[in-house]
C-alpha cells in the first residue's frame, strides 16, 4: 500500500520553485552545535531531515502552543535566526541565509501556529477562487513566460530606502508586461493575474511596501505600484543594506550579478569527506564562491570559471559508495583542478550545470 504523504503548508509547485529556500540552517539540542538540514514545515509541526533524499525525518518540532521569535538576537554575530519555543518550553533555532528567506518562513510558521491554536486545521485557500481566476489561466506556463531572457519581465537592480535590491522589478511593471503580451484586457485584470502568481508563490515581496501588502489582508495584495518590489521565486535576488528589522545585511564581497545560488554537496580536497555548502555563482567575473551554511559572512573558498569544463559524472575518485546517491557532476578549471559536487536532484543538477557552463564561456 502507498502510504499517504504528510499534508505540507506549500502545494508541491511551489516547493519545487522554492526548492532552495527550503535549505536553512537549524540548531540542535547542544547550542554550539549548528547543521544544515532540510526543512519540511507541516500543518502541525516542522521535521528536519539530514538530506532532501531521505525518507525518515531525523527529528520533529510540534508547533502546537508554541512561540516564535523573529529577529532572535540570542547568538551575537549570527543574524538572520528565529526562535521556536515549544509549548514544553524547548527552544529551537534556525538560521536563514538571507532576509527574504527568515521572513518566508517565519510568515508560515505563525499561519500554522495560529490555525492550532484556534482549533483548525491549516489549508491553503484555493487562489481560483478567492480572486475568480479563470480556470483556463495556466499560472505555471504564465511564469514561464515572464522567465524569458528576452521578452520576460526585466530584473534589475533597484535602490529604496537605503537599501539596493538586486534581480527584482516593480508590481507595476509586472502589471504593464501582462497587457503588453495580451494576457489582460486591463489593469484589474492583469492585478488579478499577478495576485494569482503571488499566492502560488512564483512572485515573492523584496521591499516593505509590497511586504505589507502580502501580510495586510487575509488574502494576499499584489500591489500595481512603482514603490512595490518583487521578485522571482527562483531567481538570484539579494539585498544590500539594512533590512526593516535592523539586521545587517553582509554586502557581497563581489559585484558581479549572480546567477545562481543554493546548496549543494562538496567533497572536500584533503580528507574527501562530504558537506554541505551554500553557493553563489556570478558571471563578471566568472566565479563560483562557497560558503559555510549557518554563518555565510565570508566565503570559504572561491571557484574561478572561465575556461573550465563541467560535466555530469556517475562517480567519484576516492569516494565510498555509500557516501554519494548519484545526481554528480565535476568543475575542471583551466588550471586543471577537479572539484566534485551532488546536487538534489538530477532536474538541480542539470541546471547547475547549465548555469555553469554559460558563465565560463561568457564570463572574465
Amino acid at each position: 500500500k502507498k502510504k499517504k504523504k504528510k499534508a505540507t503548508l506549500r502545494n508541491e509547485r511551489k516547493n519545487m520553485l522554492l526548492i532552495v529556500t527550503c535549505f536553512i540552517d537549524t540548531q540542535g539540542t547542544v547550542l554550539s552545535s549548528w547543521k544544515a538540514v532540510w526543512v519540511v514545515l507541516s500543518e502541525d509541526g516542522i521535521e528536519f531531515y539530514k538530506k532532501k533524499t531521505d525518507h525518515s525525518p531525523k527529528g520533529m518540532i510540534p508547533l502546537k502552543g508554541a512561540t516564535l521569535i523573529s529577529p532572535c538576537q540570542d547568538f551575537g554575530k549570527r543574524t538572520l535566526v528565529f526562535r521556536i519555543t515549544t509549548d514544553k518550553k524547548q527552544d529551537h533555532f534556525f538560521q536563514a541565509s538571507h532576509v527574504e528567506e527568515r521572513e518566508f518562513w517565519v510568515k508560515d510558521i505563525k499561519r500554522a501556529i495560529t490555525c492550532l491554536q484556534g482549533g483548525k486545521r491549516f489549508a491553503r485557500k484555493s487562489t481560483r477562487r478567492s480572486i475568480r481566476l479563470p480556470e483556463t489561466v495556466n499560472l505555471v506556463e504564465l511564469y514561464t513566460l515572464m522567465r524569458d531572457q528576452d521578452d520576460g519581465v526585466k530584473e534589475l537592480k533597484l535602490e529604496q530606502q537605503n537599501r539596493v535590491f538586486n534581480h527584482c522589478f516593480t508590481g507595476a511593471t509586472v502589471v504593464d508586461w501582462l497587457i503588453s503580451k495580451d494576457k489582460a484586457r486591463n489593469r484589474p485584470e492583469a492585478l488579478m493575474l499577478a495576485t494569482g502568481l503571488l499566492n502560488e508563490g512564483f512572485l515573492q515581496p523584496a521591499g516593505d511596501l509590497a511586504k505589507e501588502g502580502a501580510e495586510s489582508a487575509e488574502q494576499t495584495a499584489f500591489l500595481d505600484e512603482t514603490m512595490a518590489l518583487y521578485y522571482f521565486a527562483d531567481s538570484g535576488f539579494f539585498c544590500e543594506g539594512y533590512s526593516s528589522d535592523e539586521d545587517v545585511i553582509v554586502k557581497e564581497e563581489f559585484r558581479g550579478n549572480i546567477i545562481k545560488q543554493g546548496c549543494l554537496l562538496k567533497q572536500g580536497h584533503k580528507r574527501k569527506n562530504w558537506k554541505v555548502r551554500k553557493f553563489i555563482l556570478r558571471d563578471d567575473p566568472a566565479y563560483l564562491h562557497y560558503y559555510e551554511p549557518s554563518k555565510g559572512d565570508d566565503p570559504l573558498g572561491s571557484i574561478h570559471l572561465r575556461g573550465s569544463v563541467v560535466t555530469a559524472v556517475e562517480y567519484v575518485p576516492d569516494a565510498k559508495k555509500h557516501d554519494i546517491d548519484g545526481n554528480l557532476f565535476e568543475i575542471i578549471t583551466s588550471d586543471e583542478v577537479h572539484y566534485f559536487f551532488q546536487a538534489a536532484t538530477g532536474e538541480e543538477r542539470k541546471d547547475w550545470i547549465k548555469a555553469i557552463q554559460a558563465v565560463s564561456k561568457s564570463g572574465k
